[in-house]
């Protein structure tokens, strides 16, 4: 098998990058890293060699280019199929579909008004009604995948899973902008903060120099959304 290559954004913002990467990580097949600065002129040049859509993640394997999260985190789950990637049980299953799609097509509120930031740290911000919409649906659904299906371990259906990739970066945002959500959810944050791949990304985050200026929260802003 040739080496995969998984391509990414800056670790301390890019919320995709993170959900190819966890992807990349689980099969626990060798692979290389290559980070691409976002923002940047060299990014532009760079990206075209590597991804038809010209974006961040992108996975090679040889000549086979896979971008978009979703689609990584399916192909890789093609590759390592002895590794827990979806619950066996036909209800568990397809309500791990439905909310790892809903998350990959929706929540457009804590996209646009809770960019993840990794060095980032607020509190005490107004929300619009539209973001606390869209933060207790996110709530709503970690609590219910706990209680119905989380019992074989600490994460939505008891292991890692394709759906704590998908939910991984949202678990950071909550985090970084100081949201309160109920106990449940709050244990569901701090055991994928503790999962070993995401400690591992979070720890190359800290050493990142670069801003990223369209991801950066204004400080003197009080109000999201």
């Amino acid at each position: 098998m040739s080496e995969l290559k998984i391509i990414i954004g800056n670790k301390r913002y890019s919320s995709w990058s993170l959900r190819g990467w966890l992807a990349a990580e689980h099969t626990g097949l060798p692979y290389k890293e290559i980070l691409l600065q976002l923002d940047t002129p060299r990014f532009y040049e760079e990206i075209v060699k590597y991804s038809p859509a010209k974006r961040v993640p992108t996975l090679l394997d040889g000549e086979i280019a896979v971008w978009d999260s979703a689609a990584i985190i399916d192909y890789c789950a093609k590759l390592a199929p002895e590794k827990f990637w979806w619950p066996e049980d036909k209800a568990a299953y397809a309500h791990a579909r439905s909310i790892f799609n809903e998350m990959h097509s929706g929540f457009t509120e804590i996209r646009s008004h809770m960019p993840m930031n990794l060095q980032g740290q607020w509190q005490d911000l107004a929300l619009s009604d539209a973001l606390q919409k869209d933060i207790s649906r996110v709530e709503a659904l970690w609590t219910e995948c706990r209680r119905n299906y989380g019992a074989g371990g600490d994460y939505l259906f008891g292991e890692f899973s394709a759906a704590d990739m998908m939910f991984a970066p949202v678990t950071t945002r909550l985090a970084t902008y100081g949201i309160k959500v109920n106990e449940t959810a709050a244990q569901y944050i701090e055991s994928v903060r503790n999962q070993p791949s995401v400690k591992a990304w979070f720890t190359d985050a800290q050493k990142e120099t670069e801003i990223v200026d369209v991801d950066q929260l204004d400080i003197n802003i009080t109000r999201l959304g």
